[in-house]
Parts: structure tokens; C-alpha cells; sequence
């Protein structure tokens, strides 16, 4: 299935039911009084997230979801039925706006398991029995229903992950997300070999396991539009750490490790400031391509070269060289992170 991450609908809400006018006409009652009911409410629209959907690729085609009207109001003083609600589901991180302005007006998150109000059905038109008084015996008002909502909406799924993977192409981010989890991206040794986000869940012990998303490599120029890697950064938004991989090797690249990572930490801060102040590791990989004394005077090198103060791992994803250790530090780290979250309440 492609992987869609936007997509565009319209959402209305049922028009409240029409009241009536209506008088009691019995046997032996040839004069009764009023008794239109009112119609009925119209239908509303809600959203809820759904762990069985991982793409927005269902509303490529179905763009228009109304809610039912309601029913008109009856004699006997009846009241019209109500129009039915509809819901529809969304993969869980889902940013709902309105199309026009902007304005987020819903955020499926992970704990969305309740249905979120986006379109509110019209309210019911009243019938003539409302309006019965001592002066009006025989009232022949009533009222229309209101119209429902009606929205266009923007979708766009922001993915939902713990670590966030960063780098050029080429760098072995997929290779490392299959080596610490069951995720399969494509691998091969040409640039752009991931194409959409992939998420792996990283399983360090019974209970304790964090889950890693892989996106399309940046290039220079990607806050600009350049390449792939752009059009997903908004996947990292979520995450709580970013792992900045970086090639220690890059044997086809005219380019050194250390411009290439200052290259993407560029793009990185004119992309999102915030999402460029997230905590950010440092990791060097393809190390099993190097000699002992290379590794230290390469890695030595790109550290002093970006001029980097946060953590560094040293790896190699292909024959999981300090894989392990990389994977228990991430646990910690978020472990540790959440108990702050919980502090801070």
C-alpha cells in the first residue's frame, strides 16, 4: 500500500429536522388544540484514532462524509427522528485543520480512544405545539432546523515514535533499524533507498521497549524542497530524541562526515526551530570499515569538527557493533524522560 501522509476532505453534519404545524383531529375532538412536533437534531461528525490504519491512503478517493438529516416533526406531537452521527476513523497521530486557515482544531494522538466532535449536526426546529399560550390557542409558527457544520479539512499524519532516525542518504539508518527491530525497510547502496517512513519497535526487555521511525535522508537544500527528506521531517515532530547518524566512512561522497552533518543540522533549523532543539545523539556508524587507530582519529575528528557537546555512540549497524549498548541508553534515557513528564503533572 503507498504511504500517504495528507489528504484533503469535506465534512458536514446533518441539517436539523423541520417542525410542523399540526392540530388534533379526532372523533368527538373536531377542534383540537396544537400538537406539531418538533423535528429532529441532525447528525454530527466525530473522528477517532485506529491502530488498524497507518496511512491516510483510504481518502485518496472517498473525500465527502455528511451525517444524516434529521426527520421532520409529526403529528400527534411526535418529534422527527434523529439524524444519525457518523465516525470516522484515522491512523493515530493525525493532525485535523481547517483547510482555509490553518487552525488545528483536532489532534488524534495516542490516546485517542474516544470519538473527537469535528462537524456538530444542526439543532431541531421547533412545532406549533411551542408556541401555545392563553392568548395564541391555535398557533400556526413553527421553525425550520439549523443547518450542520460543514468544514474542509486537511489531514496530515505526523507518525508516532519514540526516536526519530536523522541523516543523508546512505547513511545506514534503514540498516540500523533492522538490526535493532523487526522492520524490514529496502536496503541497498545507491541514495534514497527509503522512500516513506519506517517505524520498528525496539524491544530491550520483557515490558520495556521503545519504538524507532526511519525516514528518507536529507540532502542540502531540503528546507527548500530539495529531495525526499523534507516532506517527511514533520514524522520526527513527535518523537522525544533524535539519532543523528552519520556515515564515518562515506567512500563515494566528495563530501567529509563533517560537512555532511553540518549540512543536515542546517536544514534541520531552518526546517523547525523546536524540532532542532530536541535532544540529539550523535552516532557515528560503518565503523567496521575502519581500523582501531582510524576509528579514533576519524571519530575524534568529526566530533571536534561539529563541534559536538551531547552524546556519541560509535557503531556499525551491519554487524551490530555497540548496537546493544546504543539500544539500553535509549531505554534509559526514555524511561528517565517519562518519569520527568510525570513529575512535572
Amino acid at each position: 500500500m503507498k504511504f500517504i501522509d495528507e489528504a484533503n476532505i469535506t465534512v458536514k453534519a446533518g441539517n436539523g429536522g423541520t417542525g410542523i404545524v399540526s392540530f388534533r383531529r379526532e372523533k368527538y375532538i373536531p377542534m383540537g388544540g396544537p400538537d406539531g412536533g418538533d423535528g429532529g437534531d441532525g447528525g454530527s461528525v466525530y473522528v477517532i484514532g485506529s491502530t488498524d490504519l497507518n496511512t491516510l491512503s483510504d481518502f485518496r478517493h472517498t473525500r465527502r462524509f455528511a451525517a444524516k438529516n434529521g426527520g421532520r416533526g409529526q403529528g400527534k406531537n411526535c418529534t422527527g427522528a434523529k439524524g444519525d452521527d457518523i465516525t470516522i476513523k484515522l491512523p493515530l497521530g493525525t493532525v485535523i485543520s481547517v483547510a482555509e486557515t490553518g487552525e488545528v482544531i483536532a489532534d488524534v494522538g495516542n490516546n485517542s480512544s474516544d470519538p473527537v466532535l469535528i462537524a456538530r449536526g444542526g439543532f431541531h426546529g421547533l412545532g406549533n405545539t411551542r408556541y401555545k399560550s392563553s392568548t395564541n390557542r391555535a398557533p400556526r409558527q413553527f421553525t425550520a432546523g439549523s443547518e450542520g457544520e460543514q468544514f474542509d479539512l486537511k489531514l496530515e499524519l505526523k507518525v508516532i515514535a519514540d526516536v526519530g532516525l536523522l541523516g543523508m542518504p546512505n547513511a545506514g539508518k534503514s540498516t540500523f533499524i533492522r538490526s535493532v527491530s523487526a522492520a524490514r525497510p529496502k536496503v541497498a547502496d545507491y541514495p534514497f533507498t527509503t522512500l516513506h517512513p519506517n517505524l520498528g519497535v525496539v524491544s530491550v526487555a520483557r515490558h520495556r521497549s521503545f519504538v524507532i521511525a526511519d525516514i528518507p535522508g536529507l540532502i542540502e537544500g531540503a528546507a527548500e524542497g530539495v529531495g525526499l527528506g523534507i516532506q517527511f521531517l514533520k514524522h520526527l515532530q513527535r518523537t522525544s530524541l533524535l539519532l543523528h547518524i552519520v556515515d564515518a566512512h562515506p567512500l563515494e561522497s566528495n563530501e567529509s562526515a563533517v560537512e555532511s552533518a553540518g549540512k543536515i543540522l542546517n536544514e534541520l533549523k531552518k526546517y523547525d526551530a523546536s524540532l532542532y532543539q530536541k535532544p540529539r545523539w550523535l552516532v557515528l556508524n560503518k565503523l567496521d570499515l575502519l581500523s582501531e587507530d582510524e576509528q579514533e582519529t576519524v571519530c575524534k575528528e568529526i566530533i571536534d569538527g561539529l563541534k559536538w557537546q551531547g552524546p556519541v555512540h560509535r557503531i556499525s549497524a551491519l554487524n551490530r557493533q555497540g548496537v546493544e549498548q546504543l539500544c539500553q541508553d535509549i531505554m534509559a534515557f526514555m524511561e528517565t524522560d517519562e518519569m520527568a513528564d510525570n513529575e512535572s503533572i
